[in-house]
């Protein structure tokens, strides 16, 4: 018998009243009631700049964006051959709503929370920039949620290991000890990625510097990981290639934009 730990979780945590309550979204909760609490105490401090209303106001919007754009996402670059199976109207919508399904997308989330934060600046007359570094000072706890609940789901697996660590999925039915890539996600999206943009900002820097830092820390991290997970489903090594995967196609971008930004923020063109 394999001494490996077999992964086999119940997704639903309990029933409210026949209701079932996934584990999943109770990570995702969990994630955005940390972010607002870290806002909350961001805003409390001399000179922040924000007051405790528009930091509760924030966290509706990124809330917004976080689930209509990480629905969205997934089925664009992910999913998009059962997105388009029954191109009504209606059956597209029926396939965005489908949260029970699963299916998120890290870098549509982002373009969707984007978009949130340009209605939230306008409504506040801030600076986009100026919304945004707060934000990604608040992000990687929301991601270490997320990536337990992947793992709670017996999703997003990795590759086969022969390491200590290495785990039996019992979502894969093929008992191949495999990496736990969700884990290594929460270690360094969720937890390294906070130590490093909390230590950055311990000092006032210019506006685009956390957020440059956080899309730079993100790509690379995401980046690692991929090398050792199984490609998303539906979806193989791209381009012909036993390496290349969507995660990674998609995290070149944001890695270019934390580049300019950090380049920005300390050039002499900052506005």
């Amino acid at each position: 018998m394999s001494s490996h730990y077999l992964v086999k979780f119940d997704p639903v945590a309990f029933s409210v009243f026949g209701w079932p309550i996934h584990w999943y979204g109770l990570m995702y909760l969990a994630g955005f009631l940390v972010g607002w609490w870290l806002g909350r105490w961001r805003a409390r401090q001399a000179n922040s700049g924000w007051t405790l209303v528009e930091v509760d106001d924030l966290v509706f919007y990124v809330g917004m964006g976080v689930i209509l754009g990480g629905r969205i996402g997934y089925l664009l670059f992910y999913d998009f051959k059962n997105l388009i199976a029954e191109p009504s109207l209606w059956e597209m919508f029926k396939h965005i709503i489908a949260f029970n399904k699963g299916g998120m997308s890290f870098h549509g989330g982002l373009l969707g929370v984007l978009t949130a934060l340009w209605f939230f600046a306008r409504k506040y007359h801030k600076t986009y920039f100026n919304v945004v570094d707060l934000l990604a000072l608040l992000t990687p706890p929301g991601l270490f949620f997320g990536r337990i609940g992947n793992f709670i789901n017996g999703e997003l697996w990795g590759g086969p290991t022969t390491l200590p660590w290495g785990m039996i999925f019992d979502s894969a039915k093929d008992g191949v000890v495999r990496h736990p890539s969700q884990l290594y996600e929460a270690g360094l999206e969720g937890i390294v990625l906070f130590c490093v943009l909390w230590w950055f900002a311990r000092k006032p820097r210019p506006t685009m510097a956390v957020s440059g830092v956080f899309a730079i820390g993100y790509a690379c991290f995401r980046s690692l990981v991929e090398t050792v997970r199984v490609p998303d489903k539906g979806i193989d090594y791209l381009l012909g290639t036993n390496w290349l995967t969507m995660g990674i196609l998609l995290s070149v971008p944001l890695l270019l934009v934390g580049l300019g930004l950090l380049w920005l923020a300390y050039s002499k063109k900052q506005p």
